[in-house]
């Protein structure tokens, strides 16, 4: 594992993890995946616990998410792999966040919900149900359920969102963060398939984040039953922050652009493009995940805090 976190938002996912872990059996299962993977009979012998009583409680985890099961060759047969998925679990209390922080606005935007592109093969999309349109077909990307896609991508170009600006009268913005879960993009897939990554705001390039590969080898934990084994699985969550001193990728500064160059109080609207430039470095394509795959349940969030004038 490289760290991983798994973040829950959502109330039912939220209790479907605490109950998984809501038992002394399924944290010493968990204990023992930190190191290594296992089979489920090294997992009985390492805790002591009959084979049945295991199986039970790894399909619990699994369930939850927190662990994933794969089917490998052993010596007498296939042999049931167990490996954790998570070293870390962050947990957003359920409320009413705007009476919490009246100073905050959130807004989460579907992936297919862009209003402009320009991409180039490899490139397609999918909802939760099935392929949109045809693979490599660039007219795929004005089809009609396009705003139901909950995986996209492309090798080339960019996708354009268009998000509200709720910033209040005499009020401007102290901070904005934009999180997404994205990896580069190529032919089936490639864990070793650098991309620069460029992120727009109101037509600023607030900077580039470079990502390391397209990554296939572990399925992702909300990809549907259909979804194809031998093609991407999932991204790496990346938030980005501009702020009064310059630009961040999960707190690492990469650009000196701050909030005043982004002019967000003069617009209704906050204009978003991610994409790779022709002139990149790494041109490396893009994946971008909705809710309903890769391993994040979430959609684009921007959020960003704002202060009033005095």
């Amino acid at each position: 594992m490289k760290g991983n976190i798994m973040e829950l938002k959502d109330e039912e996912q939220i209790i479907d993890v605490l109950k998984a872990l809501g038992s002394e059996s399924r944290m010493k299962i968990i204990e023992v995946l930190q190191n290594e993977d296992m089979n489920l009979n090294q997992i009985s012998e390492f805790i002591n616990m009959p084979a049945s009583s295991v199986t039970v409680n790894i399909k619990k985890l699994e369930e939850a998410g927190l662990i994933e099961t794969e089917y490998k060759p052993g010596n007498h047969g296939s042999q049931k792999i167990c490996s954790l998925n998570y070293d870390k679990i962050l947990i957003n209390l359920p409320g009413n966040r705007e009476l919490k922080d009246k100073n905050l606005i959130e807004t989460s935007m579907p992936i297919g919900n862009y209003k402009d592109f320009e991409v180039s093969p490899t490139c397609g999309l999918a909802s939760e149900k099935a392929v949109i349109g045809e693979l490599d077909d660039v007219k795929s990307f004005l089809h009609p359920e396009h705003i139901h896609a909950q995986i996209l991508w492309f090798g080339k170009g960019y996708v354009k969102y268009v998000f509200p600006n709720n910033l209040p009268k005499n009020s401007q913005a102290a901070k904005l963060e934009l999180s997404m879960e994205i990896c580069s993009e190529t032919s089936d897939y490639n864990e070793d398939w650098p991309s620069d990554i460029s992120l727009w705001i109101n037509g600023v390039e607030i900077g580039v984040w470079t990502s390391p590969g397209d990554f296939g080898e572990k399925r992702g934990i909300l990809n549907p039953d259909w979804w194809y084994f031998d093609q991407t699985q999932h991204g790496l969550l990346k938030i980005w922050k501009v702020t009064e001193e310059g630009t961040y990728v999960d707190g690492n500064k990469i650009s000196n652009v701050t909030l005043n160059e982004l002019n967000l109080e003069k617009e209704d609207f906050i204009d978003v493009k991610i994409g790779v430039k022709e002139d990149a470095r790494n041109v490396g394509g893009v994946n971008l995940f909705g809710r309903k795959f890769g391993n994040y349940r979430q959609d684009i969030m921007l959020r960003y805090r704002y202060k009033f004038n005095d």
